[in-house]
């Protein structure tokens, strides 16, 4: 059990670690496109909003149909929880670059800032704060709905809870309920220091 437990383990954090990174790719260069289009913020939040309103399992059931990125197993579970990550990290960017002064921002553009510096050496780095405690509320959030992606036979530590479920076997449940959460726990512990250690204050 130790050495399946182990297995499961890399498999979800594996299945976390992908997830995450494709949200963030997708999220933060759309947020930073929105800080430019106002017009678009209610379509494309509210649009995220709706994903996170979809019962997890029921977002699972809604993809597996679906040619090409559909089908049982890991892909699908991905997507999903790249989905579901999408909003948090996308409304805290948002809000983070938004929220930078904009006398700091004009009088970068007085300095002869180009738009790019401005953003790269300004609003980013002003924002990175608020912009890391989204991905650190999407990254705890990942690793709990992550479990249910065992349900589409992606792996992870839901086999455990599942496995358990249905021998009604407590064991089995907290045997992959507890890693979930210390991994969790972990996570967020992980990303508060680098939010301290190297966002400015």
């Amino acid at each position: 059990m130790w050495f399946e437990l182990q297995d499961l383990a890399i498999e979800h954090i594996i299945m976390v670690a992908i997830s995450m990174l494709i949200a963030a790719g997708i999220a933060i260069p759309t947020a930073i496109w929105l800080t430019r289009r106002a017009a678009w913020h209610r379509w494309v939040l509210g649009f995220a909003n709706i994903l996170q309103t979809i019962p997890s399992l029921a977002l699972f059931g809604f993809l597996i149909p679906i040619p090409f990125i559909g089908g049982i197993g890991k892909r699908t579970a991905i997507i999903a929880l790249v989905l579901y990550a999408l909003l948090p990290i996308l409304r805290n960017t948002l809000v983070g670059i938004m929220g930078v002064d904009a006398a700091v921002r004009e009088s970068a553009v007085a300095m002869g800032m180009t738009p790019r510096q401005v953003l790269w050496q300004v609003e980013l780095p002003l924002a990175a704060r608020t912009i890391l405690a989204g991905l650190r509320v999407a990254t705890v959030t990942t690793v709990g709905t992550a479990t249910i992606a065992a349900a589409i036979g992606a792996g992870g530590l839901g086999v455990f809870i599942f496995r358990g479920i249905a021998s009604v076997d407590s064991g089995q449940i907290l045997a992959g309920a507890v890693p979930a959460a210390l991994m969790a726990i972990l996570a967020d512990e992980g990303l508060g220091w680098i939010e301290r250690r190297f966002a400015p204050a």
